[in-house]
């Protein structure tokens, strides 16, 4: 109320604002002094009147204000009273009162400011809604859908395209509620959409209604809001178009794209993150790997005359450790790369594959007493790469987990998988291990045995499961803690034979 009657009256001149600057501080003084006979010294009357000068007169009148209140209180409240002569301790009170004024004339300014902003806002808008009512006959010459409804949701305009998409005249849809009549179905709680045209003027949405022969249509429909001369909301206009038809053809290509959607953003979701994960191995991690056992090696060379027994221990840690991490970053690659590349599927011998895998590990069983058990295997359609690389997985961790035997028992062959997979495994008799973490062996990174027993990165297995995963199958373990272990790969058979 206060707001609408200073927007509506003449601002104050200048000899008024100054005037009522002085008179706000005299009526401070009164105050103040009454307080003072109360023995209840307080500042604030002088406070308000700054105030009531600054808010009202501006930034003139609030100095006034100030310079008054200053010498009022300095002369009838500070020790000399009724005296004008001032000290270097009369200076907080002084500073206080002239730093309330800067900041009271700051938000005094700033009130004004918006004030006149938001008065151009209004009648901006109050011109163009005037210049819209102005046209209302030409309305009813477009196809749209046009109608008016009050802030209480009833309607009060309804053009001809109204009357074309949903079927009522005007004369039976004006003054009936709209979501009544239009029994309309909100994507949002009504009240959310109406605190947001309230807020910003404007809704945009897709809404479901039913026309006056019982049918639904699906509508786009713009929301304006029109305010009145104070600003007031008073009516929203309601501009739509009948989407009906696109929404059932957009459905229709929907229903016959899923699927192939689906499976084209899981893909394309995959690659990109194997190619960043691959980006950031190969140049994030290799370029400090290489660093640090560069430089570690310099020092080796240079200082070990220098170095102590332990200090020389220390430096073949870190060469190590920055040797195995080298490995982890190459099977992270590999483990990467299975994921990207596309399966070049051949008609091969699983037999050939395996002695091609015990050519690659060796170097492994130099030294070592294995005794080496070979079944019969079948022919396979598949990638040759990929399959030997899940077959030097399984030969590698077979070698490494029968190291403490004295004599080592390896089988590879394959199981009856019935009409519909070949199964292949490889047995050992190695430590084994506990089949409640099973489900733990072929995760990434996961270990089941300490890196100071048994080397690896922990991505081998990882890598053999993508490799079945790839072509169809599964893989899945057995094994008894230090009585030995059998991993077992399976493929459907369609998939596997030519």
């Amino acid at each position: 109320m206060v707001q609408s009657l200073r927007r509506t009256s003449k601002p104050l001149s200048a000899v008024q604002r100054y005037a009522l600057s002085a008179l706000s501080v005299l009526g401070a003084l009164a105050l103040a002094l009454l307080l003072e006979r109360l023995r209840l010294r307080n500042i604030s009357p002088f406070l308000l009147a700054i105030t009531v000068g600054a808010w009202y007169g501006g930034r003139g009148a609030a100095f006034l204000a100030l310079a008054l209140s200053s010498l009022g209180f300095h002369y009838f409240f500070v020790e000399p009273t009724h005296s004008l002569s001032f000290s270097a301790a009369d200076l907080p009170y002084l500073l206080f009162f002239t730093a309330f004024a800067l900041v009271v004339s700051w938000f005094s300014a700033a009130r004004r400011r918006a004030e006149r902003e938001l008065s151009q806002a209004n009648e901006k808008l109050q011109i163009e809604i005037i210049e819209r009512l102005q046209q209302a006959s030409l309305l009813n010459l477009t196809h749209d859908t046009i109608f008016v409804r009050d802030m209480s949701e009833v309607i009060t305009y309804w053009n001809q395209g109204a009357q074309e998409l949903y079927g009522w005249a005007a004369e039976e849809a004006i003054g009936k509620r709209a979501r009544d009549l239009l029994s309309t179905t909100f994507p949002a709680p009504f009240e959310q959409i109406r605190a947001e045209v309230l807020e910003t003027g404007r809704w945009e949405g897709e809404l479901k209604r039913t026309k006056a022969d019982g049918t639904e249509v699906i509508v786009a429909t713009r929301w304006s809001l029109k305010r009145g001369e104070r600003g007031e909301p008073v009516a929203i206009m309601e501009t739509s178009n009948n989407i009906t038809e696109h929404k059932r053809r957009e459905e229709e290509v929907r229903g016959l794209n899923t699927e192939l959607a689906r499976r084209s953003a899981e893909l394309e979701v995959k690659n990109k993150e194997l190619e960043a994960f691959a980006y950031s191995i190969s140049h994030d991690l290799r370029a400090p790997l290489r660093h640090m056992s560069g430089y570690a090696q310099m020092l080796q060379k240079q200082s070990s005359s220098t170095l102590d027994q332990k200090s020389q221990r220390y430096m073949q840690m870190i060469l190590e450790s920055a040797k195995r991490m080298g490995h982890l970053i190459d099977d992270l690659l590999a483990f990467s790369r299975i994921g990207r590349t596309e399966t070049q599927k051949t008609l091969l011998s699983l037999d050939q594959l395996v002695k091609e895998a015990l050519s690659e590990v060796r170097q492994d069983t130099v030294r070592r007493n294995i005794a080496w058990k070979f079944g019969a295997l079948p022919e396979f359609y598949g990638d040759r790469s990929m399959l030997r690389l899940a077959f030097v997985n399984l030969l590698s961790n077979a070698i490494k987990f029968t190291r403490t035997r004295p004599r080592a028992e390896i089988e590879i062959g394959s199981a009856d998988g019935g009409k519909s997979d070949v199964v292949v495994f490889v047995k050992d008799n190695g430590v084994g291990f506990d089949m409640k973490y099973a489900h733990k062996l072929f995760g990434v990174f996961q270990r089941l045995h300490h890196s100071d027993t048994f080397e690896g990165t922990g991505i081998g297995l990882a890598t053999v499961q993508r490799i079945i995963h790839r072509h169809g199958g599964r893989v899945w373990a057995e094994g008894l803690v230090d009585g030995g272990a059998t991993f077992y790969f399976s493929v459907p058979k369609e998939t596997g034979h030519s």
